[in-house]
């Protein structure tokens, strides 16, 4: 159960600071463990997704007024901790013109300026395919950019019914072609076959030369969710971490618990990830 000292100084810097994190919307079954590590997966441009995907317990619905005071929080909470990489995610803006690229160029900014030596991992959405959107993301330089793929091309329309499996791999292309380190993640259990999962990984390894893979297992948050269709055996879990690896990626992790943000630190190491700053900017506005 989460608790402890280091938890506890985890939870005081996010609520001190009014922010959102993926960990307690999500339901994240990692949050003991991440938060007394002093970890957090912080999200962004509120705590309300327009999109109602099967398996994710983030609430949706009409998001309120966005928040432009949350850049500079997200800087301000992370300058006074001694982490040297974050992890920041956000909800879907299908509601905003740029889908809110505008707010995660200011924040990864902001919080390279206030934090010169850590390296900021980014998870975001597809911006409903505008690369121009995200485009703006990229040139903020996260040194690492990730956009889930969650599950194999059968299963989108009832696990991401907004998304498109062919647009997310546009995006992974779109940012490996960018020069960044791109990312994604894959659910198992929630009702692919172990054929259509070895396709979907050789296909993001092939199509878009995505650097770092993630596999965990499917947990239902409520009853109102997609039914867990299967409980795959933790062997499973590392056979599925080589095939990754004979296909392509730099870095695989697979587990029962992992999670897309789960020992992304260690994920950032393997993968050889350093800040690519000579120094903070100039400039940053208050």
């Amino acid at each position: 159960m989460p608790g402890g000292d280091a938890y506890l100084r985890t939870k005081e810097t996010i609520e001190a600071n009014q922010l959102h994190t993926v960990c307690q919307e999500a339901s994240c079954p990692n949050i003991g463990e991440c938060w007394a590590r002093g970890t957090a997966t912080i999200m962004i441009l509120g705590d309300v997704c327009t999109r109602s995907c099967g398996f994710c317990n983030v609430k949706t619905g009409r998001p309120p007024m966005t928040d432009l005071d949350e850049p500079r929080r997200v800087a301000n909470a992370l300058s006074g901790t001694d982490l040297q990489h974050i992890v920041i995610t956000s909800v879907d803006r299908d509601d905003l013109p740029d889908g809110g690229a505008a707010i995660w160029a200011e924040t990864i900014e902001r919080v390279h300026h206030a934090c010169p030596g850590m390296t900021v991992e980014v998870l975001t959405g597809d911006f409903q395919g505008d690369l121009d959107a995200l485009q703006l993301v990229m040139d903020a330089k996260p040194e690492i950019l990730a956009h889930n793929v969650e599950t194999v091309p059968r299963m989108h329309p009832a696990v991401r019914p907004q998304a498109r499996y062919e647009r997310s791999l546009q995006v992974l292309t779109h940012i490996h072609e960018g020069g960044l380190v791109a990312k994604t993640s894959l659910m198992v259990g929630i009702g692919e076959r172990d054929d259509e999962l070895e396709a979907t990984i050789h296909d993001i390894a092939d199509v878009s030369s995505t650097d770092i893979l993630t596999i965990g297992q499917y947990l239902q948050p409520t009853r109102n969710h997609l039914p867990i269709h299967r409980w795959v055996p933790p062997s499973t879990f590392d056979h599925w971490k080589q095939v990754g690896l004979h296909a392509g990626f730099r870095v695989v992790e697979s587990g029962p618990l992992v999670r897309s943000s789960y020992h992304a630190d260690a994920q950032a190491r393997l993968a050889e990830v350093s800040t690519g700053l000579a120094g903070p900017p100039t400039s940053m506005p208050n």
